[in-house]
């Protein structure tokens, strides 16, 4: 499994200026993450995973967002274009990104593991935090520094509307 030690020596190789941060209480998951550092839920990143079932196989999607607007699967199935999408169980997490289940870190996921990365993580320079597959660290790192160094595919993870998106339009007097 990785870790907090494996994400600092990978970002110290990166050059990537960062912080591992020990929290205050140990947290289960990146959604505990808010609450145990005082953080701001859009500033806190999570990775989800989601089995997607294909015409051909089975595959582990992992998606980074922010714990304010966590993926739904209806969502991601529509933008993959398949039928069925259901959260990863806690063995096929461990196992198809290396972190434990709740912990994992959007950095260092194996190569052959599709990524989407939600478009409303903004590129600024105000720190984001994210979890390091141990309960008590976080990593806090600039958004844009973390996105130059993610690798995936930038995806819009709203959900749609019928009939396209609504506007407010003045009534005439």
């Amino acid at each position: 499994m990785k870790d907090a030690l494996a994400i600092h020596r990978w970002l110290l190789a990166h050059q990537v200026h960062h912080e591992i941060v020990r929290l205050p209480r140990p947290i289960t998951g990146a959604d505990e993450l808010p609450e145990a550092i005082s953080a701001p839920p859009g500033r806190c990143v999570a990775v989800t995973a989601f089995e997607v079932a294909t015409a051909m196989d089975e595959q582990v999607v992992a998606v980074v967002s922010t714990v304010a607007a966590p993926p739904l699967p209806g969502v991601v199935g529509g933008l993959l274009g398949v039928r069925r999408v259901r959260p990863a169980s806690a063995f096929t997490v461990n196992s198809a990104t290396d972190y434990a289940a709740g912990l994992v870190c959007p950095l260092l996921l194996p190569a052959e593991l599709r990524v989407l990365i939600d478009d409303r993580l903004q590129p600024d320079i105000e720190p984001i935090f994210t979890a390091t597959g141990e309960r008590h660290t976080a990593l806090r790192i600039r958004a844009l520094d973390l996105l130059s160094v993610l690798r995936g595919k930038t995806v819009d993870l709203r959900i749609p509307r019928a009939g396209g998106p609504r506007v407010a339009v003045a009534s005439r007097h």
